[in-house]
């Protein structure tokens, strides 16, 4: 009789915080893409595959020692971290920019009414 083979245990693979803020990051729906996005994407195809083609020459050995010697340590490590950063969405980015707009008018407005407010009190205490 044959012996049977043991079963391989699979190691489940732990995910990152990474990968659990993009699952999370992700939308429910689908949205339909608008003309705009299409074209663009027209647009931009070209210049895609130009950089995938960049990108599996730039991985051969001879242009890693190269980028290695010509990219100090601090570059590649910056490069590196810039990689894990978690991007606001375009939502995100205009609801932060509209905050930082309407937050500048009201300060400015404030700023305003106190500066009238002391010009008027010192003219009168001053000027009489």
């Amino acid at each position: 009789m044959a012996e049977a083979k043991p079963k391989r245990r699979m190691i489940k693979q732990v995910e990152t915080i990474r990968e659990k803020t993009e699952k999370s990051a992700r939308p429910a729906k689908v949205k339909k893409q608008g003309v705009l996005r299409l074209t663009l994407g027209y647009i931009a195809a070209p210049f895609v595959w130009i950089g995938r083609r960049l990108a599996k020459v730039g991985r051969l050995k001879p242009f890693r020692i190269i980028g290695y010697i010509l990219w100090p340590k601090y570059f590649r490590n910056s490069w590196k971290e810039l990689r894990l950063v978690t991007w606001t969405t375009r939502r995100e980015t205009w609801q932060l920019t509209l905050a930082v707009i309407i937050f500048s008018v009201v300060f400015g407005v404030i700023i305003a009414i106190v500066d009238f407010g002391l010009d008027k009190a010192f003219k009168q205490v001053l000027l009489k």
